[in-house]
């Protein structure tokens, strides 16, 4: 790379560092670090909450899918992201900012011990915790191995650089610094994708090659479904991103959290939806046409790295390497500054009585001690991530089949339709849920389709069937009262 483009990502990272400390003038409480003290603009959520749904792997793995099967990808990955925004607007959004304003809460996992009971809360909020540990950390070494790629830099260096910027503005700031940070990363996704975007485009032989390229890539690159990316896979995203977007990804709850309003949320949630309909068209389009500008890639993983190289100007590869920086940074960080919040708010308070009824400036300060801590050993963690072998691969591998069956319980327990089910349902359909994991993927050896779909199906099964048995049950008074609370804008009793 040129000096330019090292001058580029040095500005992004001055300008993200400044950011955080900005904010603080917005943090006086646990309340503001976590919550952004549910004053979240609806515009902002929904940027925030678009821009923290994905990372750089879509600048690998999916650029990767791309080059071997072509708008398959659009369909299964950003179709279902965009169904997810829709039904969670509808039913999901609106409720979460309603837990706020009804029980004050400051992280996704709060609610649960009220809803079920405290060891189906700590059992989530550990599992979580755990398994975002090594996940977050994994995230940590795709930026070291981006960083690696494009300038020679060792992983490490590039690891404790991005993680030693976003340590400084998350732990100063909190959410606020993460909600202004992740527009600045979305502005300069935008940017960047444009221009590789118009860059391809001249070099297909202008705009027509919009609708000419399809014609000239592989057989079935132009097909909706193609290659292991089923009816069945797709059926199978859908519910998990679902469950996922709406709040089982913990950090994507917190945009909706954080609104002053239930209308707040649904319009943040549909913004978020808008960008994932029309976004990735422009974003994709380089990947789609790899196979045209660069046929036969021992790597495709590598398509787009090749292609920003091969296409764009001195300075501008800066950029485009910056909005990857921004898509992981968003991610990791936001994942930190919820994993803390559930710390803090769930896991302490039952550990140590010390950790119980702090006023707002206590609380503060254990926040930004435990994003701190947190944010350092993923950093550890990615830093040996090759010391890991295939155990780092494996931990990843079974929190992407957990994140659904804990989810189930998660979600649907904002239900009124589910008010039967009681801990006992939740527990059962997290266990059936990686149950069905273990056996389609280490027994039977199922499809990807398969996989994908039969942890969630056993979880839903369980957790439903459950309820239906405990249909003749009273309903706990505070469970109840709850569910009352979120499912309507007029103050509960609770308040």
């Amino acid at each position: 790379m040129h000096i330019l483009d090292y001058a580029v990502i040095a500005l992004f990272f001055l300008l993200v560092a400044v950011i955080g400390w900005i904010a603080i003038r917005k943090i006086d409480g646990s309340n503001d670090y976590f919550v952004a003290g549910g004053k979240i603009p609806w515009w902002l959520g929904g940027i925030s909450h678009h821009v923290s749904g994905h990372s750089g792997v879509v600048f690998v793995a999916y650029a990767a899918v791309a080059y071997q099967y072509g708008f398959t990808l659009y369909v299964w990955w950003a179709g279902s992201i965009v169904v997810a925004c829709l039904v969670g607007a509808r039913w999901v959004a609106p409720r979460w900012a309603r837990l706020r304003a009804a029980r004050n809460i400051e992280s996704p996992t709060e609610y649960l011990a009220v809803r079920y009971n405290v060891a189906t809360q700590q059992l989530m909020a550990w599992t979580g915790m755990l398994l975002k540990l090594f996940d977050v950390g994994a995230k940590w070494a795709s930026i070291g191995v981006l960083l690696h790629g494009f300038t020679g830099l060792p992983i490490s260096t590039g690891i404790w650089l991005s993680g030693g910027v976003s340590v400084f503005y998350i732990t100063v700031g909190g959410l606020w610094a993460d909600l202004y940070t992740d527009l600045l990363q979305f502005v300069v996704q935008v940017v960047a994708g444009f221009i590789l975007f118009f860059a391809v485009i001249h070099e297909l032989g202008g705009i027509g090659s919009v609708v000419t390229l399809w014609d000239r890539l592989p057989v079935g690159h132009g097909q909706l479904l193609n290659g292991p990316f089923t009816g069945v896979f797709l059926a199978g995203y859908i519910v998990a991103a679902t469950l996922s977007y709406n709040g089982g990804t913990w950090n994507l709850a917190v945009r909706y959290i954080g609104s002053p309003s239930a209308e707040a949320a649904r319009k943040s949630a549909l913004l978020s939806g808008a960008l994932y309909l029309v976004w990735p068209l422009i974003l994709f389009f380089p990947m789609w046409a790899a196979p045209v500008l660069m046929p036969n890639l021992a790597d495709p993983s590598q398509s787009y790295v090749l292609m920003t190289k091969q296409y764009l100007p001195v300075g501008l590869i800066g950029l485009v390497l910056a909005s990857m920086f921004a898509a992981t940074m968003a991610m990791t960080t936001s994942d930190t500054n919820t994993v803390s919040s559930v710390i803090a708010r769930d896991i302490l308070p039952m550990m140590s009585a010390r950790f119980r009824a702090m006023d707002q400036k206590r609380s503060l300060r254990l926040a930004r001690v435990t994003t701190l801590l947190f944010t350092f050993l993923t950093l550890l963690i990615g830093i040996e991530a090759e010391r890991f072998g295939g155990v780092l691969g494996l931990i990843i591998s079974w929190f992407a089949a957990l994140i659904g069956p804990v989810s189930v319980p998660m979600l649907l327990g904002l239900l009124p339709f589910f008010r039967h089910a009681d801990s006992r349902a939740a527990i059962a359909s997290i266990l059936a849920g990686l149950l069905a994991f273990v056996i389609v993927t280490y027994g039977i050896n199922g499809s990807q389709g398969v996989r994908v779909l039969a942890p969630l199906a056993s979880s839903l099964i369980v957790y439903a069937g459950l309820a239906w048995l405990n249909r003749h049950r009273p309903v706990p008074p505070a469970v109840d009262e709850l569910l009352r609370a979120v499912s309507t804008d007029a103050p509960s009793r609770a308040a």
